[in-house]
């Protein structure tokens, strides 16, 4: 039975945030290198995003590579970074089909200069779509994104452009990385791990999340479905009860 036909196209989440673990175990599980998990994990990034595509939703955040995957064996970063220049090339076709709009957010200065020269390229050659917003989470950090934010405002409270009295929670948002994009709705996790991992600290408050065995290298269209199906048998009540809700 495929989940699409029972999806209310009418509830669907603005915005999801998929955190892409399990590459390493999946290759593991395999007798292969962690580099060929990450590999395969471009067929999941692809349906993904066409699925997202297809449906309506309007915002997709993934999360690339963290601060802290910069600790990784060396060989393992140098073969990810290798591989997102060339999938940022490769998919750039895919992305123009389907009408998908790219962009990034993290410390994307600290890439590598191929990387950051792709990925410009890329957001520039797809800024005029119309369709999904892609968002890639490189070198990100959710702490490192608070901290970033908190600074710039504290630099404008020095210079006399803002008061401390005028610091409310729609000024400090306007300061982060994903000021553009509305906070997710749906987290989905593959692996079965239960935890965000440094992701979307500010934004995640209260998002739906998802938890899925499957890793990601194994995660389709149909998986995409049962996480939205989950998220529309939710009662996402913002601190309030059922009957203020309804």
């Amino acid at each position: 039975m495929n989940p699409t036909i029972n999806i209310d196209k009418d509830n669907l989440p603005t915005h999801i945030a998929v955190i892409m673990d399990g590459n390493g175990r999946w290759a593991k599980g395999k007798g292969a290198a962690r580099i060929f998990g990450h590999k395969n994990a471009i067929e999941a990034v692809r349906d993904v995003t066409e699925g997202c595509a297809e449906l309506g939703v309007k915002y997709l955040t993934l999360y690339a590579f963290s601060t802290e995957n910069w600790a990784r064996p060396k060989t393992e970063v140098k073969g990810l970074m290798q591989l997102l220049v060339h999938t940022i090339k490769a998919e750039i076709g895919t992305l123009q089909k389907n009408d998908v709009k790219l962009n990034a957010i993290g410390d994307l200065s600290s890439l590598p200069n191929n990387c950051q020269n792709e990925l410009a390229e890329a957001i520039e050659l797809t800024k005029q779509n119309k369709g999904l917003v892609l968002t890639l989470a490189l070198s990100y950090s959710g702490r490192w994104e608070i901290l970033e934010a908190t600074k710039s405002i504290a630099k404008a409270v020095q210079s006399g452009e803002i008061q401390i009295d005028e610091i409310d929670t729609e000024l400090f948002r306007s300061n982060l990385m994903s000021k553009n994009i509305p906070d997710p709705e749906l987290l989905i996790r593959t692996s079965g791990e239960m935890r965000i991992s440094n992701f979307l600290l500010w934004q995640l408050a209260y998002t739906e999340i998802y938890i899925t065995q499957k890793l990601w290298p194994d995660f389709r269209k149909n998986d995409l479905n049962e996480a939205i199906l989950a998220y529309q048998r939710r009662e996402r009540r913002f601190g309030q009860i059922s009957e203020q809700v309804n």
